[in-house]
């Protein structure tokens, strides 16, 4: 790598406040506010508003649409012919 144009790469702390739940990763990213690991160092903190602990995808709390219903419920109120534009 050409030396002097790369930003800082180091371990960072990102924390989802919604979830409590908190990881060690390394970044470039930066911080002013620090935090105590359980490792006792003293790391960068970023907090974040969500993260794979509290998105609805991956916790499994997302709601899946009922799309084939949908489109029943469509040609049931207007018909299959105006449906697909035959009049």
């Amino acid at each position: 790598m050409k030396p002097g144009i790369h930003p800082p790469y180091g371990p960072v702390v990102f924390r989802d406040r919604a979830a409590g739940y908190a990881f060690l990763t390394r970044s470039t990213a930066t911080a002013d506010r620090t935090v105590e690991w359980e490792d006792g160092n003293t790391y960068p903190v970023i907090d974040v508003e969500i993260s794979s602990a509290s998105h609805p995808f991956y916790t499994g709390t997302a709601r899946v649409l009922d799309t084939a219903g949908r489109v029943e419920r469509f040609e049931r109120r207007y018909g299959r012919a105006a449906h697909r534009g035959d009049r």
